[in-house]
């Protein structure tokens, strides 16, 4: 809890320094002075509304115990076994089975998953597959996880605006800013995706354990993995957003071919069921 505190503080604390200083580059101390405005108000806004956005952007629907008791009743049972408030559940109109978490606490925290999760999984798989979900929860992840998000989206984004200043100026400054937005158009894409990566992979191992615990036997995970795995890459997400991508319990992006171990934001899904059965043989379960 403690390192995941001081990795959201120094996540806050990275982007209010670069919205300041490309700021500052564009238009002196004027500039500088509105991007350490903007970057507080993104800050003060992904720790208190980021979680809402997110499910907003995947036009996530609200589920009570009589709308989908199914699922209801299962992410009731597994809160009850960690021993968490009850999180707020949202189904997420796309075909693609994925799931994930988000909110700044415990106390305020929501699981969301895909109409396609529902579809596929069995009552076992989607416990183990929303176990891990509150396993994120129960370790205090979702924050982190989210603003990370929030963080990488405002990155890559940042060209989108820097072409208003490149027409502002003298000569000498006009080309400045030129090269400014070009090094930065670069770079901003690469940041996103370092950003996205400095979330420990670890974090997925972890609720991946805390998922076999919540429901009870590691294979209903590891079973659920083996289906994820194989229908995400059949079925595309609608609704892409790399910003967005490390929260889910599996990358909905498309397979990145040769560099994807480079770029991933996850463990390898072979890595998670060889360490889901060595759990489930420990138990004798296997």
């Amino acid at each position: 809890m403690f390192i995941n505190t001081l990795k959201t503080g120094f996540l806050m604390f990275t982007l209010v320094f670069l919205f300041t200083f490309i700021g500052g580059l564009l238009g002196n101390r004027q500039g500088a002075l509105i991007g350490l405005l903007i970057a507080a108000a993104m800050s003060f806004y992904s720790y208190w509304f980021s979680d809402k956005m997110v499910i907003k952007a995947y036009r996530g629907q609200p589920v009570t115990s009589a709308s989908n008791p199914r699922l209801y009743k299962i992410v009731q049972r597994l809160a009850q076994n960690a021993e968490l408030p009850m999180p707020k559940i949202y189904i997420i109109p796309e075909r693609q089975p994925n799931a994930f978490a988000t909110g700044r606490n415990p106390q305020n925290a929501a699981v969301a998953c895909t109409q396609g999760l529902l579809e596929i999984m069995d009552d076992n798989e989607l416990a183990g597959v929303l176990g891990h979900e509150l396993g994120h929860i129960k370790h205090r992840d979702i924050l982190i996880s989210t603003i990370a998000s929030t963080f990488a989206g405002a990155i890559a984004n940042i060209t989108r605006f820097l072409p208003y200043f490149s027409n502002s100026g003298d000569n000498r400054r006009k080309n400045n800013n030129i090269g400014l937005i070009m090094l930065v158009s670069i770079l901003a894409p690469i940041a996103a995706m370092i950003i996205q990566m400095s979330i420990s992979r670890k974090r997925e191992f972890m609720a991946d354990e805390a998922g076999a615990e919540f429901s009870g036997n590691p294979l209903y995970l590891r079973n659920a993995l083996i289906k994820l795995e194989n229908y995400s890459q059949a079925i595309p997400m609608e609704n892409q957003n790399p910003a967005t991508a490390n929260m889910f319990i599996i990358n909905p992006l498309a397979n990145l071919g040769k560099f994807q171990d480079l770029f991933r934001t996850h463990p390898a899904t072979e890595d998670r069921i060889r360490e889901l059965e060595k759990m489930a043989r420990q138990k004798n379960l296997l």
